[in-house]
């Protein structure tokens, strides 16, 4: 039960939201479902009263999806059915597939025959296909029509289609032939035929393509919506460029967590709106798994126990050992995990790859031999060491060793996305955190074995 402070806040803020009403309206959905979004959800509520259907749907897909469910699960279903038939149908899609299935039972009974069949359509789609994130806003007309005709049809089935610069060109079996823009019909006669002014050569989807796919062709030739067509070669509907958008920072937030050794996410979920045991149940599985892994970081250690107590300078730069290999790695990984997924390169070139990740890496590692020589000379010329070597040697070995490091940590942070990719798996993956541990592992290995080797420890 809410005290009597708490509701004279309600009341406060609900009186603030009736009194910036005038200044909503004047604002486009995307400022006004910011503006909104803060509050509490009964002065949401409160202030959507004062829109009609068509603005409320507009509004209300430009919040995180987390709003939109708590708006329709505050609303009586025959209240919210006009708004979510005013969505655009992709998004109204998208909201019916975060829904429940108790959820959805509820709200068809409310909605018109023609979007009722258009959602369960397009929810039949996977989500990460074309179909899954395509919209059935689009027009079409005839190519045996006039433009004049043409134009009349534009205007009487699409007043609400926010995207018509495209304008389809199918037969009566909906089958695609072209396509017209708004400039083409505008620039044209209108007796012009419509056969006469289109554009036969198009790109296009199928609706099981991937979305990523599908984002990838709507960048490269930078349009503004592709057609998705199914294996009849029937236009069914479009992708547009603000979704190839939104597909693409979904992929590269994937690809982020994937490279951080974090658990996806489900789409719509942020941060402050992910508990803290959500966090921790994304990020426990690849930590404690790496830390285990690091076990053998310890082992070797504990196994060149007498060669650090011989000569304990060997321990001060360990750590710097590590750090640069792990660099090195986490860096010609991400390279190669970008390059592989702008199509830059495939697993099949995995030796050119690797010679010149060798080549680059021998430059880096040149560079960073001769700063760590002089590292070891500047940081240790104070420090006591056993009389049979000299400070100038040990520096030279462990200059030698980070060297070697920086060579493999970048070849195998080369190397692991190119395997992962060649057997069916994410490259992203294998990446920072994984890179970081084996890296760890060789570092050492490599460490110990050329200052044993060359310095003669037992």
């Amino acid at each position: 039960m809410k005290t009597g402070t708490e509701n004279w806040i309600v009341m406060s803020e609900k009186q603030k939201v009736r009194e910036l009403i005038p200044a909503l309206r004047k604002m486009p959905a995307l400022e006004i479902a910011q503006t909104l979004e803060p509050l509490e959800e009964a002065s949401i509520l409160e202030a959507l009263e004062f829109f009609s259907p068509e603005e409320q749907g507009k509004i209300i897909v430009e919040m995180e999806m987390g709003r939109q469910l708590a708006f329709f699960q505050q609303v009586s279903k025959k209240r919210f059915a006009p708004i979510f038939e005013n969505m655009a149908s992709d998004d109204r899609c998208d909201l019916f597939q975060h829904m429940s299935q108790e959820e959805q039972v509820a709200l068809l009974p409310y909605l018109t025959k023609t979007v009722r069949e258009d959602v369960i359509k397009l929810s039949a789609y996977p989500p990460e296909t074309a179909g899954g994130i395509m919209s059935t806003d689009f027009a079409t007309v005839l190519a045996s029509m006039t433009v004049e005709s043409a134009i009349s049809k534009v205007r009487r089935d699409s007043p609400s289609k926010k995207m018509i610069y495209y304008i389809y060109v199918v037969d009566h079996r909906m089958k695609m032939v072209g396509f017209v823009s708004l400039k083409d019909l505008i620039m044209s006669s209108p007796s012009q035929l419509i056969s006469d002014v289109l554009h036969e050569n198009f790109v296009h989807v199928h609706v099981d393509e991937d979305r990523e796919e599908v984002a990838k062709l709507i960048e490269s030739y930078d349009l503004l919506a592709i057609p998705v067509l199914n294996h009849a070669g029937q236009l069914v509907g479009i992708v547009t460029q603000d979704d190839a958008i939104d597909v693409i920072r979904a992929e590269h937030t994937e690809d982020m967590e994937k490279f951080m050794g974090i658990m996806q996410e489900s789409e719509g979920a942020d941060y402050l709106g992910t508990s803290t045991m959500g966090h921790f149940k994304k990020r426990v599985v690849w930590i404690v798994s790496l830390a285990a892994v690091g076990i053998i970081s310890g082992m070797i250690i504990h196994r060149f126990e007498a060669t650090l107590e011989a000569l304990i300078i060997l321990a001060l730069y360990m750590p710097m050992v590590a750090d640069t290999g792990g660099n090195s790695g986490s860096q010609a990984a991400t390279v190669i995990v970008r390059s592989l997924a702008l199509g830059q390169v495939a697993p099949k070139q995995w030796f050119q790859i690797i010679f010149k990740e060798f080549k680059i890496s021998f430059l880096l590692a040149i560079c960073l031999g001769v700063l760590a020589f002089g590292k070891v000379l500047f940081l240790s010329w104070e420090t006591t060491v056993p009389p049979e070597y000299s400070l100038m040697q040990i520096a030279s070995v462990i200059a030698l060793a980070l060297s070697l490091q920086v060579v493999t940590a970048t070849c195998i942070g080369a190397g692991l996305p190119l395997l992962v990719r060649r057997f069916g798996g994410d490259p992203a993956v294998a990446a920072s955190p994984a890179i970081t541990t084996v890296v760890d592992v060789t570092g050492l290995l490599i460490y110990f074995t050329v200052t044993v080797t060359l310095l003669g420890l037992s």
